[in-house]
């Protein structure tokens, strides 16, 4: 189902300062309640725009922006990773990522659930990714009529989402529907 893939055309968008205010990092992260992670890794990551913002939450951390997307990839290469060395675009498959086992204290994706076409194997591929005790965290876009974001009917409600994190095998599985006024946070851990 091609029609669920961002458009490229819409880059602009995805850069837009208002995000962080839609989806702060500084919510998720006293949800997360992670010390001092190092490796970070986001899957779906567009142009690194939360990449960037959470390797500055946690300073000294590396931060592996993953997409599918050459034309994503080749903009961060240009654009964030001058600056910020420790954010490094990586080419994927959906729900193959080449990087090793057990590398990552925590493990994310933002907008992009609604657009996966096997949410399992992206959730087990995560669950890989993870460190013993790393945790995972998927926000995307609250079930219900707004103007903008994608369409309803491809959108999950945060229960179903977390189901499908518990079937991954992530424990401790929490969802929060309040706290960002248009997007979902759930979370769990890999077992330590």
């Amino acid at each position: 189902m091609t029609e669920k893939k961002f458009d490229p055309k819409k880059l602009k968008k995805l850069n837009n300062p208002e995000r962080l205010k839609d989806i702060p990092p500084e919510y998720i992260q006293s949800k997360l309640n992670l010390e001092n992670p190092k490796v970070l890794v986001e899957i779906g990551a567009g142009t690194a725009f939360f990449s960037k913002a959470f390797q500055e939450l946690y300073p000294g951390s590396v931060i592996y922006a993953c997409d599918l997307s050459q034309i994503m990839l080749d903009w961060i290469k240009e654009n964030i990773t001058p600056e910020n060395p420790d954010v490094i675009p990586v080419k994927t498959e959906e729900s193959a990522l080449p990087l090793d086992d057990g590398l990552a204290d925590l493990v994310f994706t933002i907008n992009l659930h609604h657009e996966l076409e096997d949410h399992l194997a992206v959730l087990k591929e995560a669950y890989r990714l993870l460190k013993p005790g790393g945790m995972f965290f998927v926000a995307d876009w609250l079930k219900k009529e707004m103007d903008e974001g994608p369409p309803q009917n491809i959108r999950f409600l945060s229960s179903e989402a977390a189901d499908q994190l518990t079937q991954a095998g992530f424990e401790n599985v929490r969802a929060y529907d309040e706290g960002m006024p248009k997007h979902f946070l759930v979370m769990g851990k890999k077992p330590a």
